[in-house]
């Protein structure tokens, strides 16, 4: 991932001069990734003072998110990005390749597949998909409503 992206720099807890949470991390592009993903971000949304519920919604989208960056892209690693601002917390999950067409809901799902972005779409107050600002690949994004308490 070239420098000055969208979720550049890493690990990053507050923006300067503002009430902007913000925390990046990147994993590997391998299926294993996705459980540390849910770690890293149930950690860090306990240390934001997420509640339980609002946790639980993002761990369910930054799952979903991860394994399609991870199973549908050609690519090493994949970063994501937790933001917490003005009420709402963003998940942004950019990857380095990706097919023809970009990620769609699939109205009609067969079998154990195509269900993901029904899921994030249903919990997500929006969401939405864009080209990675610099290099290859996209920036698939969703939104929730937060419910913190303190920072951390």
């Amino acid at each position: 991932m070239a420098p000055g992206t969208a979720l550049v720099p890493q690990l990053i807890d507050r923006c300067p001069g503002s009430d902007t949470r913000r925390y990046v991390f990147e994993l590997p592009a391998r299926t294993d990734s996705v459980a540390r993903a849910r770690r890293l971000t149930r950690n860090r949304l306990a240390c934001w003072d997420f509640s339980e519920d609002t946790s639980d919604t993002a761990l369910l989208i930054i799952s979903e998110l991860v394994t399609n960056a991870v199973v549908h892209t050609a690519g090493d690693h994949v970063a994501c990005e937790l933001r917490a601002s003005g009420g709402q917390l963003r998940i942004a999950i950019q990857d380095q390749g990706h097919t023809s067409g970009g990620p769609q809901l699939c109205l009609a799902p067969e079998g154990e597949h195509g269900r993901g972005l029904l899921l994030v779409d249903a919990v997500s107050s929006a969401w939405g998909v864009r080209e990675a600002l610099h290099g290859p690949g996209r920036l698939v994004w969703a939104e929730l409503a937060q419910d913190t308490g303190r920072p951390c």
